[in-house]
């Protein structure tokens, strides 16, 4: 499981592009050879369970989580824009004692009392050998994915070998990826999204993948001309850069098969703005770290716009009520989630899997959303976000697709603000455009003018030049809520 695949291309295709990056190009043997190579001397590195990699996206990490996984022990990607605190947490909740890195990124561990293995001092060229696999169970773990912490610290979330498996095999199939494909990893892989859909999946394929350690708009539209790119997969901040490259043009997208977005919601303005100049639809998909990450997904043969898509093969959806009662067909309530792909539980949290998971299997999403009669599934905003203006409800996906529906406006977060006599109000933040900028009366009336409700009109507009985000650029809004309700 997961390891497999790469030495099967090896085999099979042992010239073939597997990586290319910022340091050069890696043929699929050379790529095995460094995986079995850095297995062997993790081995002898550590006899923790764990190896914590602090690793930019390209064959070093690739070759890092595969060697890790050959020497028997779990993976424990890092994410380096992280805070001291957070890593300092992530290594002691870990256990980790030794960390594979490179420079500049060294810097951060380097006074941590960890094993530090500097990637660039190894031997590049590996000779030809036959690793011994291990041989792991489908619920072993196979790695300790940390959370982006949009609450508190990261909690560690516990992915198994089946979990893992189990997703790259229904996205596969799901979206129908070939292995003549050429996937551009601009997502870092230390992020569930970035691990499956650009390293696991297409490695899975004997697929090329370009990755970009930093992105760019330009460096990304320029590898998507070079290397004819065929799937990209990004984040809506990403896409939004690319749509406003002035030299950008609706041929340099000629090769591309899906550009998949994930990670945050994908404004409506902005996937109407891609299609009308690039004529490229950007298709929106739906995960979390506890599901592998992916568990639906609009496809180019099977897509509907507002949509998260359909459910992956193995995933089943509930949606429901405070109880946790079913709901009907259309009806908005929190999502469950079911299947393979399902995490097996937070590290060293005992009380937190007990409350995330279900008896019979669920994993409660704390998003709310609902199906439609087709069985495309709409996300309407997180559980804990909902706005209750005297008992009515407020979604603020639904407000914030209305705001950026103004060409003034670039960004929007909608949060609840305490209010004495109606318990909340609606309360907006925008980012507008460069040279742009409205009243928040003018603003209110196009909420207006657009049909949204009276009790969804934002009663708080302010006006900020960039949300709180996380490393992987979620708004956090809980920031936000702060600044209105201390």
């Amino acid at each position: 499981m997961l390891f497999e695949p790469l030495f099967k291309s090896a085999q099979r295709d042992p010239g073939k592009i597997a990586i290319v990056d910022d340091r050069g190009r890696y043929t699929y043997k050379q790529l095995a050879n460094m995986a079995a190579g850095l297995g062997m001397y993790i081995g002898m590195q550590t006899q923790r369970s764990h190896v914590g990699l602090l690793l930019p996206g390209g064959a070093g990490f690739v070759a890092s989580f595969y060697g890790t996984l050959l020497a028997g022990k779990t993976v424990v990607p890092l994410n380096f824009l992280l805070g001291d605190k957070e890593i300092a947490h992530i290594v002691k909740d870990s256990g980790i004692d030794t960390v594979l890195t490179a420079p500049p990124l060294m810097a951060r561990v380097q006074n941590s009392g960890l094993n530090v293995v500097d990637l660039t001092q190894l031997p590049r060229e590996i000779p030809d050998f036959e690793p011994e696999f291990p041989n792991p169970k489908a619920d072993d773990i196979a790695v300790l994915m940390y959370t982006s912490g949009t609450s508190g610290l990261p909690k560690g979330v516990l992915l198994t070998y089946g979990n893992l498996q189990s997703d790259v095999d229904s996205a596969i199939e799901h979206a129908q990826l070939q292995h003549e494909h050429v996937f551009l990893g601009v997502i870092p892989l230390f992020h569930a999204f970035g691990m499956t859909a650009m390293m696991l999946a297409p490695l899975q394929l004997g697929a090329t993948i370009i990755y970009i350690a930093r992105f760019s708009p330009v460096a990304a539209l320029n590898a998507i001309r070079e290397h004819k790119v065929s799937l990209m997969f990004g984040v809506p901040s990403m896409y939004a850069a690319i749509a406003r490259l002035k030299d950008a043009k609706p041929e340099d997208f000629s090769t591309i098969y899906a550009m998949i977005s994930g990670g945050e919601p994908l404004p409506s303005a902005l996937r109407d703005a891609f299609m009308k100049r690039f004529n490229v639809h950007v298709f929106e998909g739906y995960g979390l770290t506890e599901t592998s990450p992916v568990i639906s997904l609009n496809v180019p043969q099977n897509f509907r716009e507002g949509s998260v898509g359909r459910a992956v093969p193995g995933a089943q959806f509930k949606f429901t009520d405070e109880e946790g009662k079913a709901l009907e067909t259309e009806d908005i309530g929190e999502i469950w989630v079911k299947g393979p792909m399902v995490m097996k539980g937070y590290n060293n949290l005992p009380t937190e899997t007990g409350q995330a998971l279900t008896s019979d299997g669920y994993f409660k999403t704390g998003d709310l959303g609902k199906i439609d009669r087709d069985g495309f599934i709409f996300i309407t905003g997180r559980k804990k976000d909902m706005i209750s203006v005297a008992g009515e409800k407020a979604y603020p996906r639904e407000i914030e697709e209305v705001l950026m529906a103004n060409p003034a406006v670039a960004e929007a977060a909608v949060v609840g603000k305490k209010d004495p006599s109606r318990g909340e109000v609606v309360a907006a933040f925008v980012i507008f455009k460069e040279g742009q900028t409205l009243s928040p009366d003018a603003l209110r009336e196009f909420c207006r003018e657009h049909g949204l409700a009276q009790w969804k009109i934002p009663r708080d507009v302010q006006v900020l030049t960039d949300f709180p985000r996380t490393p992987t650029g979620k708004v956090l809004k809980r920031e936000l809520s702060a600044k209105l309700n201390g």
